[in-house]
């Protein structure tokens, strides 16, 4: 079965919602669902060359569906449980403006990093910080039960099955995945083509979710995700309700997103499965000029690159994101094959948990590489660029 196919299938029996009530085409409902899930379920729309399967089958879906959705729901701890700690809502309100919005996410911040919080004095911090200790299993574990733990991880998959066995089953939850390229290599469209998989139920249960989309190049065009929705037969305004977008202007700005980021993730725990961020040094490139700005580029660079990988780890998400090319002067003199390489230095690539080389090929072909990953072989897999977003290459 292709993948476009598996899809399709796996859509059959699958509605969307919008905040307390359901939406679109004589659908009718057994179950009330939890007010926070506003995730508007792709939609089939072209209903009569699917075979519906029997109601049995449908409700042994919903029940896992809604069983995968709960263990999202218990991933993380909300900051409100510190009252029953003795801190007060004030105090919770101030972490909250700055992003902070789960137990865990005080422990990934640093005592004078909180202490920079207008508001906080050091006597708080501690105890704020003695009050998290406490609800947090503080310590080692094994092997074995992070093993466990690594079970809640799931794949996007990138519209090809060739890209997708790449990488493993496809773009990876609590990681960061960077694709570099020189212009016209695909980049910004699998940007594009994740916003549509990402919202199609996939392997192991993962039940579709929705995405955030932060631009820094103003490269983001809606009627692009229509055209990738026609290839998957849903639904074009529910997969355009499913993608939060923000056009970031200055480095600072795409800094301040991500408190939004991790609000909105807090808010609507479970439901967003994707951030993608296109793309991530941009807009380091024009506010910071020349080495003598270097030292402060990198730093501000290394915070974010922290607070993304906190991020996804903290809410189970995927993080997507794109980067530029630049011309090596020195490595003319080293004779290597090919004298660019990508932007960010060692900050960036440390911080990328999987970075990924796409190059031209023939035509629309285009040729992925693993670059560096913890865990996946050093090969590549060639793709196609199509009306319909990624997919695999017709030899």
């Amino acid at each position: 079965m292709s993948s476009d196919s598996a899809c399709v299938h796996g859509l059959n029996s699958l509605v969307y919602h919008r905040e307390h009530h359901w939406l679109r085409q004589n659908v009718s409902i057994e179950r009330e669902r939890p007010p926070e899930r506003s995730f508007r379920q792709t939609h089939i729309a072209s209903i009569g060359v699917i075979n519906m399967r029997s109601a049995e089958d449908q409700v042994v879906e919903d029940e896992a569906t809604l069983g995968y959705q709960d263990d999202e729901e218990s991933f993380f701890q909300d900051i409100d449980l510190l009252q029953k700690h003795g801190i007060n809502m004030a105090d919770i309100k101030k972490l909250k403006s700055v992003g902070i919005c789960t137990v865990k996410g005080i422990q990934m911040t640093t005592r004078r990093a909180l202490c920079n919080i207008k508001g906080l004095s050091e006597a708080k911090v501690d105890k704020i910080k003695e009050a998290a200790g406490k609800l947090l299993a503080n310590g080692f574990l094994t092997a074995l039960e992070y093993s466990e733990k690594r079970k809640q991880v799931f794949h996007i998959t990138t519209g090809s099955l060739e890209f997708d066995k790449l990488m493993g089953g496809g773009i990876e939850s609590m990681a960061i995945t960077e694709a570099f390229g020189e212009f016209r290599t695909g980049k910004t469209q699998l940007s594009h083509t994740l916003c549509v998989t990402a919202q199609l139920p996939g392997e192991d249960g993962y039940p579709g979710g929705k995405i955030i989309f932060i631009d820094t190049e103003n490269t983001f065009r809606p009627d692009r995700l229509k055209d990738i929705a026609d290839r998957f037969n849903v639904d074009h305004e529910a997969v355009l309700d499913n993608v939060l977008y923000a056009r970031a202007y200055t480095s600072e700005h795409q800094m301040e997103l991500l408190d939004f980021v991790a609000a909105k993730f807090h808010e609507e725990g479970g439901v967003f499965k994707l951030l993608i961020i296109d793309s991530i040094m941009a807009l380091f490139r024009v506010d910071f000029s020349g080495r003598g700005e270097l030292a402060e580029r990198q730093q501000k660079l290394a915070q974010m690159l922290s607070r993304l990988q906190k991020i996804s780890e903290e809410y189970n998400v995927a993080v997507f994101v794109t980067n530029q090319m630049t011309a090596d002067p020195g490595a003319g003199m080293t004779f290597q094959a090919d004298p660019k390489k990508p932007i960010g230095g060692h900050i960036l690539a440390h911080a990328s948990t999987t970075r990924i080389s796409l190059r031209k090929g023939r035509g629309e072909m285009r040729i992925a590489k693993i670059f560096d990953s913890p865990d996946m072989p050093e090969n590549e897999a060639t793709f196609a660029i199509t009306a319909g977003g990624i997919t695999d290459a017709k030899e």
